[in-house]
């Protein structure tokens, strides 16, 4: 289904746009995210959880670059972020549960990452990733990066689509799962919602029983570590895309390419025009953009099949079998050949004889 885009607000474009110096989180692996390839990150289990592992543990779980592209999805009447450029992150966030608001909400003031400042952000995941800091003593962490090419060749399958929803989803249950299987004793969980809120807490509830589950929308703004799975799935995406960016740079047509993602990509969304004005001076007729960028979203599918922006190819379908042919209908056999065109040596017949136009 087609995504209805709308403009941001200017406000959203700011928060949304990642700090030019942002922290470089353990989670940003550099090899996978240049090639395409999505891929999961654990943070060491904390020192207070693993000398106990009897502690009772409160989990969120949260993602960050769906994007701001405003409609609705299938029968679920929610707003729907769709966002052009670079993965979506998936995070968890767990510590031990009479820390969980007195260390996040009281000392630290976790909040939704979109309502914090790109720099307050980035200083939250530093705090947390650096040893001797009480979050990194007392909270654990995880994220998956879902990477664009991974994304919208799932989306884009001719059979068997596997839409967002549900690639979301297998991220959220894997996470949660690596979780138990590390001993870590979690009793809580929380996630903000895809789609409708009764649906996905229940899905997770025959997943994981003797847990209680709250899926609730805004979850971010009202449970801390929620909030902080925020920060980490934010931050870690806004690393992630100046990591991308600068191999984009440095590989790029243009004379004087911006140095910042900020001036260059923005914040990456359809309705940011610094993205959507990059997407147009840097399409490829044939293969549109590298890894960053999300061909099944309908931004970027627009201006591929705008006139005189791409080429447009027809793809043999795999399962019509008239139109298949096999690499024996590229020979000919011996019976078929000319016998009266005189002597040849062996070592032609081994090699075969060049075929006719008229088999092509």
């Amino acid at each position: 289904m087609s995504q209805q885009v709308e403009e941001l607000e200017p406000q959203d474009i700011v928060e949304e746009t990642p700090a030019e110096d942002v922290f470089k989180a353990p989670s940003v692996h550099e090899n996978e995210l240049l090639s395409g390839v999505s891929y999961t990150h654990h943070a060491p289990i904390p020192e207070i959880v693993k000398s106990d592992l009897s502690k009772e543990c409160v989990l969120g779980v949260d993602e960050a670059g769906r994007g701001p592209v405003l409609g609705t999805r299938l029968r679920f009447k929610a707003k729907v972020y769709a966002d052009d450029a670079g993965p979506m992150v998936y995070g968890v966030f767990y510590l031990p549960m009479d820390q969980h608001k007195c260390l996040l909400n009281e000392k630290y003031h976790f909040d939704d990452s979109k309502a914090l400042k790109p720099k307050v952000r980035s200083n939250l995941m530093q705090a947390i990733c650096t040893p001797g800091t009480d979050l990194f003593e007392c909270c654990g962490w995880a994220t998956r990066v879902m990477s664009a090419r991974d994304i919208s060749s799932a989306m884009l399958k001719p059979t068997g689509v596997y839409n967002l929803n549900a690639q979301a989803m297998d991220a959220t249950v894997d996470l949660i799962k690596e979780v138990f299987a590390q001993g870590v004793n979690v009793k809580e969980i929380y996630v903000d919602t895809i789609g409708k809120a009764e649906t996905y807490q229940k899905k997770l509830e025959r997943i994981f029983p003797t847990t209680m589950i709250t899926v609730a929308p805004k979850a971010d703004s009202l449970y801390p570590c929620v909030s902080a799975a925020s920060v980490c799935a934010k931050v870690t995406r806004d690393a992630a895309l100046e990591v991308c960016y600068q191999k984009v740079r440095l590989l790029g047509a243009q004379a004087e390419p911006p140095k910042s993602i900020a001036d260059a990509w923005g914040s990456g969304y359809p309705g940011d025009a610094r993205a959507t004005t990059w997407l147009k001076e840097n399409i490829d007729p044939l293969f549109g953009w590298g890894n960053q960028c999300r061909f099944s979203w309908r931004t970027a599918k627009d201006m591929l099949e705008a006139k005189n922006n791409g080429i447009k190819v027809d793809w043999p379908d795999a399962n019509d079998d008239e139109q298949a042919m096999r690499m024996t209908d590229f020979y000919v056999t011996t019976s078929a050949m000319d016998v009266d065109e005189g002597p040849e040596d062996e070592l032609t017949k081994w090699y075969g004889r060049p075929v006719a136009e008229s088999v092509f």
